[in-house]
């Protein structure tokens, strides 16, 4: 493989492709799903624009106008493009749009995804260690206390699903909004963590939706709709 300045990392070129998280590019090169002008990629192969990038048989090409789009996700929809089911989040996008979702939100939640063809604003969006901010809305099924926020806030004693033993969450920062209704700011992204969190405490989440990811704001964006985020706002997400 060319190894000379030009040349970038296999699952870094896939990535700025559009295709897919560095994250998951290293899966796909794995698995052997990934070739160089016709030959199996390895972990660590690098890439220079001459040469053929594919993924089963998907020739992939660096993606020159990368756009990042807001989309709020209605409640009953899974977080990927499409599943068997057809409940995938590929009907909001419209057709020969190349957008792939950065991270996920669970089918029964709704609210704010972000959707992008930038590979590499993907894999730091996924990045946990950046400590990204993300605000929900929860409605549970009891009155919010004051003793309930602050048992949030300094963190709940849950199960690690990845490896089964107990992990205490993040602080995070709380504010009520109604009798059944607060807001919860969240840097970590165990899965379903605020339905478990709340569910340690003896509450029920009936309705929980993303309001922010960083400095991009759901506002009055229609369920079911997506916008295309500005220059300054992608600039912000970047920082």
């Amino acid at each position: 493989m060319d190894n000379n300045e030009q040349s970038i990392r296999i699952n870094k070129y896939i990535s700025a492709s559009g295709y897919c998280s560095r994250r998951e590019a290293d899966r796909l090169i794995e698995a052997g799903r990934v070739r160089i002008d016709g030959v199996v990629a390895v972990t660590g192969s690098r890439v220079n624009p001459k040469m053929t990038v594919t993924v089963d048989d998907t020739e992939l090409n660096m993606a020159e106008d990368r756009v990042v789009y807001a989309l709020n996700k209605p409640a009953g929809y899974i977080s990927s493009l499409s599943d068997e089911q057809g409940q995938g989040i590929s009907c909001f996008i419209p057709d020969g749009m190349r957008l792939f979702p950065v991270g996920r939100l669970d089918k029964e939640s709704e609210g704010l995804m972000l959707l992008t063809n930038d590979g590499e604003l993907m894999n730091n969006l996924l990045n946990a260690a950046g400590g990204h901010e993300k605000e929900y809305y929860v409605t549970v099924d009891r009155k919010v206390t004051d003793i309930f926020l602050k048992a949030l806030e300094s963190g709940v004693k849950i199960n690690n699903r990845a490896t089964g033993a107990k992990v205490i969450t993040a602080p995070c920062r709380t504010r009520r909004i109604s009798d059944n209704t607060f807001s919860i700011i969240l840097i970590q992204g165990l899965n379903r963590q605020i339905r478990r969190m709340c569910g340690a405490l003896g509450y029920g989440v009936v309705r929980l939706r993303r309001m922010r990811i960083k400095n991009i704001c759901l506002g009055d964006l229609n369920e079911g709709c997506i916008r295309k985020l500005s220059d300054e706002e992608i600039i912000g997400l970047n920082k």
